[in-house]
């Protein structure tokens, strides 16, 4: 087995005997990806990873297992179409040596409902919860080689983004724009995870559909876009005009800068993710702008673009080394335009790295 998976599944035994785990089953999700580097088309034929103290195995369709079979050496329990999952299932949970009685067991909070409503009939005196101190806990800490990974997707999307302003002429369209950022993506190997692109008021909402709406002198641009590569995504936020000014503009974007700078100050080893998220807030409420801020200051990001964890105010979370996130906030004033600052950031060392290396400093196209 590759050394990464072998390394993750002993990581994941130690936070099960830690949190008196007996099981943990993971559904066709990033969570088997991570665990098992396996991505099995996802239909309504039931594919389950499981995991025990002493056994790791899937239950699977007999028609995946070949393809299946390339991606990792962990036995399969196969079952078809002629006689249903119900059988393998048993002797898969047989094999996890798990009791029938009152076993701990996690599930995958992804997965189909019928699937777990599978495990669950099969196991009824189950105790179960979700994956957030198991398999949840070990992702939100990133290894080295998630953190090179996942810096050299934000530099990547950095020139991307440098592209997308430089692309701004009178006349381009918001969709015309996003393409020229899309194409930079496949260009350079990776995949476009979204890309919004805002003109002039459009950027007042938060999660504007990138649509016709033409550029003109005076408008301010908004551009929060993310790409895969290496097998990460990164994501970022950066604003700019093109010709004249808006009024206001700069007073705004100070305040955000400022709230980005509290925030990234804030994020350290033991600090709650909502003294984070705090940090932000207070700055731009202190200014005036505080109903304007619309949304949580940030989320995790890793193998998806959102997971845990999530800088919210009502947050408990305690942020470790190695968790990485995003702290972005936004001030939108409908009419007029909105702007959205966004960092992805890495606890390391004792402190908030951030992962991009293009300036947070309005972009102004003539």
């Amino acid at each position: 087995m590759n050394p990464t998976l072998t390394t993750r599944l002993a990581n994941l035994r130690a936070r099960m005997a830690a949190t008196a785990t007996d099981l943990v089953v993971i559904g066709p999700s990033s969570h088997m990806l991570y665990l098992a580097d396996l991505s099995p088309h996802g239909d309504e034929r039931p594919v389950l990873l499981m995991v025990s103290p002493t056994f790791a195995g899937f239950l699977m369709p007999a028609l995946n297992v070949d393809s299946a079979r390339q991606h990792t050496d962990l036995p399969f329990f196969p079952w078809t179409d002629a006689y249903g999952p119900n059988a393998a299932l048993a002797e898969l949970l047989t094999a996890t040596g798990v009791t029938r009685d009152a076993p701990s067991i996690v599930l995958d909070e992804t997965m189909r409902a019928d699937f777990a409503l599978l495990v669950l009939d099969a196991l009824p005196g189950a105790r179960r919860r979700f994956t957030n101190d198991t398999v949840g806990y070990l992702r939100s800490r990133k290894d080295d080689a998630e953190y090179d990974a996942l810096k050299k997707s934000a530099v990547l999307n950095d020139a991307a983004m440098a592209a997308g302003f430089a692309a701004l002429r009178t006349g381009i369209t918001e969709i015309e724009v996003a393409t020229v950022i899309r194409d930079f993506y496949k260009a350079n190997g990776a995949t476009t995870e979204f890309c919004s692109v805002c003109f002039g008021p459009n950027g007042a909402f938060p999660h504007h559909h990138t649509g016709s709406t033409k550029l003109k002198a005076g408008d301010a641009v908004l551009i929060d876009t993310g790409a895969r590569i290496y097998g990460y995504p990164s994501d970022m936020t950066r604003v700019g005009y093109f010709g004249a000014k808006p009024a206001d503009f700069d007073k705004i974007h100070t305040i955000l800068d400022n709230a980005v700078t509290a925030a990234i100050a804030a994020a350290k080893p033991g600090v709650q993710a909502s003294a984070v998220d705090k940090a932000a807030r207070d700055v731009i409420t202190a200014a005036g702008y505080g109903p304007n801020f619309l949304h949580r200051t940030g989320h995790g990001l890793g193998i998806d673009i959102h997971e845990t964890p999530y800088i919210t105010a009502t947050s408990d979370s305690v942020l470790e080394e190695g968790m990485v996130f995003s702290i972005e906030p936004g001030i939108y004033l409908q009419g007029q335009f909105g702007q959205r600052l966004e960092e992805i950031v890495i606890i390391r060392n004792g402190a908030a790295e951030v992962l991009s290396e293009m300036p947070r400093a309005a972009v102004a196209v003539e």
